[in-house]
C-alpha cells in the first residue's frame, strides 16, 4: 500500500485553529502575564485590575467558541494553560510581592501552596467535566479565587495598607482558598442563567445596581461578591448538613 502513516497524520490532523475565541484566551494569557510585570514594578492597584481584565476575558471566551460553534479540544487546552498563569501564578505572584515576601519561607509556600491549588483544580476539572453536574463546581473555580485574592490587594493598595504589616492575613487567605479549590464544596455555577429569556423587572434592577456599586467602588465590591461567593460553598454545605442530621433525628 502506498498510504504512508505521515500522509495519514497529515490528512486527520485540523489544518488550523479558530481565531476568535483564542484570541480572548491570548488576552487572558496578556492581562495575567501583564499583572506579574506591574507587580514587580509595585502597581499592585494595576496588577490586580489586568487579573479582572483576565477574568472577563476568560469569560467570553468559551462562551464566544460555543455561540459561534468553533470548541476545539485545542482550545480547550489553550484556555486551562492561560487560567493557569492568569488565575494561578499571577495571583499568587501578585499577593507575595505585595505582602508575603515579608514571611520569608512560610510566605513563598503560601504563595505556592495557592499556584499548586489552582493546578490541581484546572487538572481535576479537565478530567471531570463530562461527568460533573453543570449545576455546580466541585471545589472553588480558580477564577473566583483569583478575583478574591486579587481584590485584597487591589483593596489594600487602594488604603495605602503596608503590605507587610498584612502578611499573616494575606497568608491566611491565600492557603484558605487553596483549601477551597482542591476541596469537594460544591459551588453554584451560575450555568443553568438563561439570558436569552425573559427575566423579571427586579431581576433587571438588581443587576443595574450590583454594576453600579461595582463602578462606584470597585475594590469594595468586588472583594465583598467574592468573598461572599467563597464561603457560600462551605456555609451552604454546613447549613444540608445540619438540616439532614434534624431531619434524622426527627425519625
Amino acid at each position: 500500500m502506498g498510504f504512508h502513516h505521515s500522509q495519514f497524520v497529515k490528512n486527520t490532523l485540523p489544518r488550523g485553529i479558530y481565531l476568535l475565541p483564542n484570541l480572548f484566551t491570548t488576552a487572558a494569557l496578556f492581562a495575567g502575564f501583564y499583572s506579574v510585570v506591574a507587580a514587580m514594578k509595585g502597581y499592585f492597584d494595576i496588577a490586580a485590575i489586568a487579573v479582572f481584565i483576565a477574568l472577563i476575558a476568560d469569560g467570553l471566551d468559551g462562551r464566544i467558541a460555543r455561540l459561534t460553534n468553533t470548541q476545539t479540544a485545542f482550545g480547550a487546552e489553550y484556555d486551562s494553560l492561560s487560567d493557569m498563569v492568569a488565575f494561578g501564578v499571577a495571583p499568587s505572584l501578585i499577593v507575595y510581592s505585595w505582602s508575603l515576601s515579608s514571611l520569608g519561607k512560610i510566605g513563598w509556600l503560601a504563595a505556592f501552596l495557592y499556584t499548586a491549588a489552582t493546578a490541581l483544580r484546572l487538572a481535576r476539572f479537565n478530567t471531570q467535566a463530562h461527568d460533573q453536574d453543570k449545576r455546580y463546581f466541585q471545589g472553588l473555580p480558580c477564577p473566583a479565587a483569583a478575583a478574591l485574592l486579587a481584590s485584597a490587594v487591589w483593596l489594600g493598595a487602594t488604603y495605602d495598607v503596608n503590605g507587610l504589616s498584612a502578611s499573616i492575613p494575606a497568608a491566611i487567605l491565600a492557603v484558605t482558598l487553596a483549601a477551597f479549590m482542591v476541596g469537594r464544596v460544591r459551588y453554584y455555577s451560575f450555568k443553568q442563567m438563561d439570558f436569552k429569556g425573559r427575566v423579571s423587572f427586579l431581576s433587571v434592577v438588581i443587576v443595574v445596581l450590583i454594576i453600579t456599586a461595582i463602578a462606584f467602588e470597585p475594590p469594595e465590591m468586588l472583594f465583598g461578591i467574592f468573598f461572599l461567593y467563597a464561603f457560600s460553598g462551605p456555609v451552604c454545605t454546613l447549613w444540608k448538613i445540619r438540616k439532614m442530621r434534624k431531619q434524622k433525628y426527627k425519625i
